[in-house]
């Protein structure tokens, strides 16, 4: 196993707190190091703030290069990186390897997305002309999920070197081996040194990497309250650029028009898919009292005691494996029994066996529940009379990441695609299922108003426009000697 940390384009031993990182499900260990001392953070920062002109200056087609081969060495350690994060999270294999697919896919895409959003152009003018250029920031902190360990820090990652940032990397301290493979894969990419840095560790460790000096911008994706609170520390200072991705309490809306089983099986997609562990999961399913809400209800529970739960090497490959630890599997219990003391009223309970969680479906109808994201395969169901109150139920929220529509009604999905408010939106789709040849992010406390995937070349440059004359030429105008 490598060193700790990568800096200045050297593996080195973290002179801060030691940790592991362990498999959810047998405890093993899985990664074991030191995270990075505040002077392990300062090196980062200086590294990374040193190697910006050059890098910023390279040419583009070298970004380019660098990122394709990144993209090469990913796909051809694709198993390792599976494997890795399965370990780490407990990722159901089949689940871990599109993680991966989408880490290759990436690149290309954000190719595309910089040429198209953050590229250059020129207009010809009577003076000379007019141009449109983007420039880096300068040194970007990204901050990474536990969930998506791979994808998540490289859709920040990738765009921000594209167009000529410099990083320091830190990945959740739940999952610091698939942070190392990624930085050792920049490395083999032939990326220079100094320009990617990562720097292991937990709290302490962001608190540092956020004080830095030299910092241009922060991109995070993580809980609300962590996102909540440096957008809190950053307030009054507009210099730095917060790419913020906080997740969301997700509505699916349905309605008849709908298989009750098919729309059962979009329902598992959108609540339970990796454990209940993306942020575009559905939290809220919304249905109208009758005969087609009892229905849905009845085929979502047969169908969720059926899912198969497991740990990533069961063979054959469970649905989704255990939550990344049993303290988030506890998380989800004491969610169930507050939602219960409210007066909520439990459909199918949560079987929980250390980290592993079975799905759960609760009534909260007509109940004053907390409007909190409960990161695990827990759905609340909410009944209503008419359309209006499904839309004002779904929009009941502080957040706005993603939501839904199951129904064979186009009217309807016309209404809800303009009344809904959030950044992810599907019809017959599940809640997460989610482009990165799109932009994703969403309004309220989802995030910042900067959408990552296919928009992350906005945030990854800023503009220049110039005007632009060869030779100074006197302008005349009224009220000037001519």
């Amino acid at each position: 196993m490598r060193p700790d940390l990568f800096i200045g384009g050297k593996w080195r031993s973290g002179r801060g707190q030691a940790f592991a990182s362990h498999d959810p499900t047998t405890g093993d260990v899985v990664w074991r190091g030191a995270g990075a001392s505040a002077e392990d953070v300062s090196d980062a920062m200086a590294a990374a703030h040193a190697a910006f002109p050059a890098w910023a200056g390279a040419p583009l087609e070298k970004r380019i290069g660098i990122a394709q081969a990144f993209a090469k060495i990913v796909e051809t350690r694709a198993a390792e990186f599976a494997e890795t994060i399965s370990r780490e999270m407990g990722k159901a294999g089949w689940d871990a390897r599109g993680e991966v697919a989408a880490m290759v896919g990436k690149i290309a895409i954000s190719v595309r997305a910089q040429a198209e959003r953050a590229g250059e152009r020129r207009d010809d003018q009577p003076f000379g002309a007019a141009t449109l250029a983007h420039r880096p920031h300068g040194v970007m902190a990204v901050f990474g999920p536990f969930n998506f360990p791979g994808h998540l820090p490289n859709g920040h990652i990738v765009p921000a070197l594209l167009a000529g940032n410099t990083i320091v990397f830190k990945p959740s301290e739940l999952t610091p081996a698939a942070g190392a493979l990624m930085a050792e894969a920049w490395e083999a990419a032939g990326l220079p040194a100094g320009v990617l840095n990562l720097v292991q560790g937990a709290r302490d460790v962001g608190a540092a990497l956020l004080e830095a000096p030299q910092l241009a911008g922060v991109l995070f994706t993580g809980s609300a309250n962590v996102g909540a609170q440096i957008h809190r520390q950053f307030a009054g200072r507009p210099e730095i650029v917060l790419a913020l991705e906080m997740g969301g309490n997700n509505p699916l809306i349905v309605w008849p028009g709908a298989d009750a089983s098919v729309a059962a099986n979009l329902i598992a997609h959108s609540a339970f898919l990796t454990s209940g562990q993306r942020c575009s999961c559905a939290r809220r399913l919304i249905v109208p009292h009758g005969a087609f809400g009892d229905a849905v209800i009845e085929a979502s529970v047969a169908l969720a005691k059926q899912i198969v739960v497991g740990p990533w090497t069961q063979s054959p490959e469970p649905f989704y494996g255990p939550l990344v630890n049993a303290r988030a599997a506890e998380n989800v219990r004491a969610f169930e029994a507050d939602l219960i003391a409210r007066g909520a009223k439990p459909i199918l309970r949560a079987e929980i066996d250390g980290a592993l969680v079975r799905p759960a479906l609760i009534e909260s109808t007509g109940v004053a529940v907390p409007d909190e994201e409960c990161f695990g395969p827990l759905l609340q169901v909410i009944r209503v009379a008419t359309v209006d109150e499904a839309i004002a139920q779904a929009n009941a929220t502080r957040f706005g990441l993603a939501g839904g529509v199951i129904s064979d009604d186009p009217e309807l999905w016309t209404r809800v695609s303009h009344e809904l408010r959030a950044g992810v939106l599907n019809w017959n789709r599940p809640t997460t299922g989610a482009s990165s040849a799109l932009p994703f992010g969403g309004p309220g406390l989802s995030g910042s108003l900067r959408p990552s995937a296919y928009y992350a070349a906005d945030y990854a440059a800023y503009p220049v426009a110039s005007q632009i004359a060869q030779t100074p030429a006197a302008l005349p105008a009224p009220g000037l000697p001519q």
